[in-house]
C-alpha cells in the first residue's frame, strides 16, 4: 500500500461529480481503511457514540488515534459518496463539495444512524426486513435496560420484556 498516495491535502486533482466520474469512465479506488486493507491500522467506529479510533494486532494494548480521518475516502476525490451495505437496509450519502474524506463518512454515518426511521421508510421495507429491524431495536432496548439497572447477578431480577417499541420509535441500526 503506498501510505503517502492517501495523504490529507488538496494536491490530488479536481475534486469530480457524478457526471464528471461517468464521461471520464474512471474507477473509484476505496480507501485501504475501507477496504480492511491497511494491514497495521484497522478502523474502530461505534455507531453509537460517532467515536473513531484503531487498532492494530501488534499494538493490542491501546486505541490508536484516526490519524486518517483527513484522508481522501477515494482516489480520484467525488464531490459524493453513497454508501450501501447488506449490513443494513439503508444507504448513507456523503457529501462535501472538496472532496469527501474518511472523517466526512464516519461522522455522515453516525448522523444517519442516530436517526429514527420515519413511517414512510419503515413501510418500504419488506416484510421480513421490518420483523428483523423491529428485533433489533427491541434487543437494543433490553440491552439499556440492563446496562441502567445492572446485569443479572448483580440484582436479583432479570429486566422485564419491554412492550413493543412503536414503529416511528425505532432507530436506523445496522444488522
Amino acid at each position: 500500500m503506498d501510505a503517502y498516495k492517501w495523504k490529507a491535502g488538496t494536491s490530488y486533482g479536481p475534486v469530480l461529480s457524478q457526471t464528471d466520474l461517468y464521461l471520464l469512465r474512471c474507477e473509484l479506488e476505496l480507501h485501504p481503511i475501507l477496504q480492511g486493507k491497511a494491514g497495521n491500522f484497522h478502523l474502530i467506529f461505534s455507531l453509537v457514540t460517532g467515536q473513531t479510533s484503531g487498532f492494530n494486532a501488534d499494538a493490542r494494548d491501546r486505541d490508536l488515534p484516526f490519524a486518517q480521518k483527513d484522508e481522501p475516502a477515494t482516489l480520484p476525490r467525488v464531490k459524493q459518496l453513497i454508501l450501501i451495505t447488506d449490513k443494513s437496509p439503508w444507504c448513507t450519502v456523503v457529501t462535501n463539495e472538496n472532496g469527501v474524506t474518511m472523517n466526512d463518512i464516519c461522522i455522515q454515518m453516525y448522523k444517519e444512524y442516530t436517526n429514527l426511521v420515519t413511517p414512510q421508510e419503515f413501510t418500504s421495507l419488506p416484510a421480513r426486513t421490518q420483523e428483523a429491524v423491529k428485533r433489533l431495536a427491541l434487543n437494543n432496548v433490553m440491552n439499556a435496560q440492563m446496562a441502567a439497572n445492572g446485569w443479572p447477578g448483580q440484582q436479583q431480577f432479570y429486566p422485564q420484556t419491554p412492550a413493543p417499541i412503536p414503529t416511528d420509535q425505532i432507530k436506523r441500526y445496522g444488522m
